[in-house]
């Protein structure tokens, strides 16, 4: 018997989990499976604010996939284009010509980017907060930027240096602006030439609440913790503009700032428009509980999905509702689609997907946080506690577990690290100048 080839678009959450399921349960001579994303390893992305504010080694929040997947083949490269009706799928590697990999059965997971509003200057101006290079750039970035404002007599430029705009009240958002000035206000020990008074930090959220995941009343309560550090809270405010880092606000406040943060929600990967699979009207693929690829009231054979790029109903609500894009939800989708590969791939039924969310935890710095775990609330140190215990298990590979326990171990006795590396993103510019001939200089 021909071994089935099941082809893996994305390495996140999902890609990487249900790859590995996959790869235990599937013996060589009943399937390949075949894993493609254009990054060589995964990225845990609840670990970026910690990695950001150096709390972990940046390199102990991703997992490298040919590490982790030794029975898959991993491709480095993107997909272009998947028909499905051809099962094949054109992929893009690294170097070289595009390549066509036919399949049997397809996961399609390749997760979701940055959702953007045409702000003028926003292109120009932010950074998102979806992946590790854009983490290790804000931390290098807001380090320099206390430098700037150190070594300047400018006033100005001072107040301008050290603005930092965070848009978006999620998690995501919550947590980057929360451990980011957790962790320049412990570099301020080495700057005499700055005080904590000096720094500004506003927080922009259209609607009028955050962290819309919990209750109303812990909103609140993570709202009332950022007032007491001195942040500035916008709540119902949008950003209108941010051309030349000049900073306008719908409630008609204006301010320069070199720091402009955009975390204001995901959408599907826009990789998905280069395929045939039907989706909704927000660009997610659409599913049935069982993560099967579903057009209509048909299934949509050999085709999977899972993540934030599928509209997977929520079993556990009332009808109409989907599964939220959480990584609670991707990880548990992607043991289950996979489980239900191997029942078909066998000739059993799937079964569906069934999840009742069990809560939400946040970090808002060193020892602060705040969970929401099946009813139960926590504050301050029990809930940051209880942050760092689930995501420390839920990282993939004893190794990444080990190496990150050793970092929370080390920064109890050690004093956090607060250089910047800027370098890192432009490293030839040294010895371009100095390489260039006589007559170019």
């Amino acid at each position: 018997m021909n071994p089935k080839r099941i082809l893996v678009v994305g390495a996140g959450h999902v890609g990487l989990y249900a790859a590995l399921r996959l790869s235990k349960r599937l013996g060589a001579r009943e399937a390949e499976v075949i894993v493609v994303d254009p990054q060589p390893h995964m990225t845990y992305q609840p670990f970026l604010p910690e990695a950001a504010a150096g709390s972990i080694s940046p390199r102990h929040s991703v997992v490298p996939l040919r590490r982790e997947l030794r029975r898959c083949t991993v491709v480095v490269g993107a997909v272009t284009q998947i028909d499905h009706a051809a099962k094949t799928a054109s992929v893009q590697p690294i170097v070289g010509p595009t390549r066509e990999i036919r399949y049997d059965q397809v996961i399609i997971a390749p997760g979701s980017v940055s959702r953007t509003l045409p702000i003028p200057g926003l292109h120009e101006c932010g950074i998102g907060f979806k992946t590790i290079g854009e983490a290790i750039y804000l931390r290098n970035h807001v380090l320099d930027r206390l430098d700037v404002a150190a070594a300047t007599p400018d006033s100005a430029l001072r107040r301008r240096a050290l603005t930092f705009v965070f848009v978006g009240g999620g998690y995501a958002g919550i947590e980057a602006l929360a451990e980011m000035e957790d962790m320049t206000r412990a570099a301020l020990r080495y700057y005499p030439e700055l005080s904590p008074d000096d720094m500004r930090w506003v927080l922009v959220e259209a609607t009028q609440r955050v962290l819309p995941e919990v209750d109303p009343d812990m909103g609140a309560y993570t709202v009332q913790q950022l007032l007491r550090r001195s942040m500035d809270i916008r709540l119902g405010t949008r950003l209108e503009s941010c051309v030349d880092g000049l900073v306008k606000l719908s409630d008609g406040d204006s301010f320069p700032a070199d720091t402009i943060v955009w975390t204001a929600g995901v959408k599907p990967s826009p990789m998905l428009d280069a395929t045939d699979f039907p989706r909704d009207e927000r660009g997610r693929i659409t599913c049935e509980p069982t993560l099967q690829v579903v057009a209509g009231d048909q299934v949509v054979a050999g085709a999977w999905s899972a993540g934030d790029c599928a509209a997977v109903p929520d079993l556990t609500k009332e009808p109409g509702s989907y599964c939220s894009p959480s990584a609670q939800h991707a990880v548990r989708q992607a043991n289950r689609m996979a489980d239900n590969i191997v029942n078909v791939l066998r000739g059993l039924e799937p079964v569906p997907y069934q999840h009742r969310h069990a809560g939400s935890v946040a970090s808002l710095g060193l020892y602060k946080g705040v969970a929401q775990v099946y009813g139960i609330k926590m504050k301050g140190l029990p809930a940051w506690f209880m942050h760092r215990t689930y995501h420390m298990s839920r990282i993939p590979s004893l190794n990444r577990k080990v190496r990150v326990v050793a970092d929370w171990t080390l920064a109890f006795f050690l004093k956090r690290e607060v250089v910047a590396l800027g370098q890192l993103h432009d490293p030839r510019e040294e010895f371009a100048e100095a390489s260039q001939p006589v007559s170019a200089r």
